[in-house]
């Protein structure tokens, strides 16, 4: 896109002005229209923010296709963003505007407001600075990994050097015995425990429905809530929920290579319950028809809210199968599904949890790669050596970095944030209860990333 010349952004910040007056007469004309009685409902300014808010969000999506990860608000909103084509200047100064407007909002209600309320008002100024971050990157701004997941995540993951991770690897190398790099080893451990393509529907069919009923134990979820799984091929990502709005998700389940085991309960958790699908019900549900909140109609996915979202979507894992209940399912209920040797379910696990902990692996090979410091094929090297990643799986993680950049950060730092929000209020695993109702407390609520330690 052309940069504005400075007669052209002088023009918009006219308009701009010229919005913000207009948004107080309506206000103020809709009041007086209704005769200012108490029990009729009243366009408020935060309304008025709101509805401006989204329209951004939507108008920075004709810029970069992954922006907007769903919408379900008025269609004729994105019908606008698309025929006007705002330009990158253009957002940016509405923006900055949005944000000083917000900082002006009276509190809502004319009084205190509810801890919610002052939720979203931090929210809503931090999801616009990430905007703002968003049409820096993509005028050309160069940030380093950490400043650019602070900017668009609120939050920067710890830096791990080699060693960190060798001393895992020391821990590994003895459960995967025999000779070749390490990697080779694992590999060669894992083909037993391949899901076939022909019993993958069914063995995912069981996972999620056990998945739900875990969840629904716990967690009130609207009646007609639902989702749909496909099978899809050549994406950077292993699985994607794409939320419909109407408590609808689609989930599209990437089957490029070997699906193993343990994915059907990662997906079907991550994806679908308690993961992404309650989520989005949950905001749906208890903000913007509750609540009229309509911001949370929009996810713009490279902003703070991803954080949360796939934090507890990992998180939800450990919440909805604790301690050994996990391997228990599987072993009598997912193993034999898939055809697959129960016996041998602890041993593949015990391999797992290893495995798991050198998740910032992945971190790492980004930060080094997107700054500069290693190229693409060092990066798939660092992954197949410190992650655990086959060579094939490295490549095609080279190229999710490429796409969504420091957002590999929100699955293992977010789900460390999760666990130590909800533990500092009581939800420990001996506290199953507490531990479910502040998960579900945080689903519905808008609260950031920099505050989940509070």
């Amino acid at each position: 896109m052309r940069r504005q010349t400075d007669g052209s952004r002088r023009s918009t910040l006219a308009v701009g002005r010229l919005a913000g007056v207009m948004a107080a007469l309506l206000i103020s004309t809709f009041t007086a229209a209704c005769g200012g009685r108490a029990d009729t409902p009243q366009i408020s300014a935060m309304d008025i923010i709101s509805e401006r808010y989204v329209k951004l969000v939507l108008a920075l999506g004709q810029h970069d296709a992954d922006y907007v990860d769903a919408y379900y608000g008025p269609p004729e909103w994105r019908t606008e963003a698309e025929a006007r084509a705002m330009p990158l200047a253009a957002i940016d100064a509405e923006a900055e505007r949005l944000s000083a407007d917000l900082g002006e909002a009276p509190p809502e209600g004319g009084g205190d407001e509810d801890e919610l309320a002052a939720l979203r008002r931090r929210y809503l100024a931090r999801q616009i600075e990430a905007l703002r971050a968003r049409v820096a990157m993509l005028s050309g701004a160069r940030l380093t990994f950490d400043e650019e997941s602070r900017a668009l995540y609120d939050a920067v993951a710890p830096a791990n050097t080699e060693a960190h991770f060798q001393a895992m690897l020391d821990e590994l190398e003895p459960r995967l015995p025999g000779d070749g790099p390490l990697i080779e080893r694992y590999d060669a451990f894992r083909r037993d425990f391949v899901i076939p393509p022909d019993r993958l529907g069914e063995v995912f069919d069981r996972a999620i429905a056990e998945c739900r009923s875990r969840t629904l134990r716990h967690v009130s979820l609207p009646p007609e809530e639902s989702f749909t799984v496909e099978y899809v091929t050549d994406k950077s990502w292993s699985g994607y929920n794409w939320y419909q709005g109407g408590f609808r998700s689609l989930i599209q389940v990437n089957t490029d290579f070997p699906i193993y085991i343990d994915r059907a309960i990662d997906l079907a958790c991550h994806e679908g319950y308690p993961g992404h699908h309650v989520y989005n019900a949950l905001l749906e549900q208890h903000l913007v028809r509750d609540r009229g909140w309509r911001e949370f109609t929009v996810y713009a996915l490279f902003s703070p809210q991803s954080l949360i979202a796939e934090g507890t979507a990992n998180y939800g894992i450990e919440v909805a199968f604790p301690g050994d209940e996990r391997l228990t399912f599987e072993r009598t209920v997912l193993f034999p599904a898939a055809g697959l040797d129960p016996a041998r379910a602890e041993a593949y696990y015990a391999v797992q949890a290893l495995v798991d902990r050198l998740a910032y692996a992945g971190n790492e090979a980004a930060r080094r790669y997107l700054d500069g410091e290693i190229d693409r094929a060092a990066a798939a090297a660092w992954l197949s050596r410190y992650a655990m990643t086959s060579p094939p799986r490295a490549e095609q993680r080279t190229r999710f970095f490429d796409q969504y950049r420091s957002y590999v950060i929100n699955y293992n730092l977010g789900k460390d944030l999760v666990r130590r929000h909800i533990e500092a209020r009581g939800g420990t695993a001996d506290q199953p209860d507490v531990r479910w109702r502040e998960f579900a407390a945080l689903l519905s609520s808008p609260r950031l990333p920099s505050e989940l330690s509070q």
